[in-house]
């Protein structure tokens, strides 16, 4: 029932949206907790799309590094809206899967720093070890020099040892 009202809340926000002028309707996103009920329902649903993958190892039709590869690969091509993807870090702050920089997949990000100082990823793995969360920091869109706010939402999820998020800049 939760659920079906979130998506029904979410439909008549998309909706409204749509009936808006693009400058407005900008704005309306951007100052509307519309975005963080549409990253936390993606990270949402793409946590069940790996639980469904470790249902598959528990049914022994796959190793668990099999569904870990196949887990990653998925989450590195799903996408929503115009700009939207995932990502997914291992609780020991190693990139699993990062949009646009398969140059940091395997390294250690744990101690990386936005520019105001924030360790953005130890942040979202302390999210994440609460259950989930939303965090802000300041990263670099892909193709652009400077770095915009960017809000997330992280999940974890234990069987891969990993968290799960998206967001968007503000």
């Amino acid at each position: 029932m939760k659920k079906a009202l979130i998506t029904m809340a979410m439909c008549f926000l998309c909706a409204s949206i749509l009936c808006v002028s693009a400058p407005a309707r900008a704005d309306i996103l951007v100052n509307n907790a519309g975005l963080d009920l549409l990253i936390k329902s993606e990270a949402q649903t793409a946590v069940s799309m790996l639980r469904a993958i470790y249902d598959k190892h528990l049914k022994g039709q796959m190793t668990l590094e099999q569904a870990k590869k196949l887990g990653a690969d998925l989450l590195r091509e799903m996408k929503y809206g115009t700009e939207g993807y995932f990502f997914a870090d291992t609780t020991e702050g190693v990139s699993v899967v990062m949009y646009g920089r398969k140059d940091i997949e395997g390294k250690s990000i744990l101690e990386n720093r936005d520019a105001n100082g924030t360790y953005y990823i130890k942040e979202m793995l302390a999210k994440a070890k609460a259950g989930g969360g939303y965090a802000e920091y300041f990263y670099m869109k892909k193709g652009q020099t400077t770095t915009h706010l960017k809000r997330s939402y992280v999940l974890p999820f234990k069987p891969f040892g990993w968290i799960v998020g998206t967001g968007y800049y503000r």
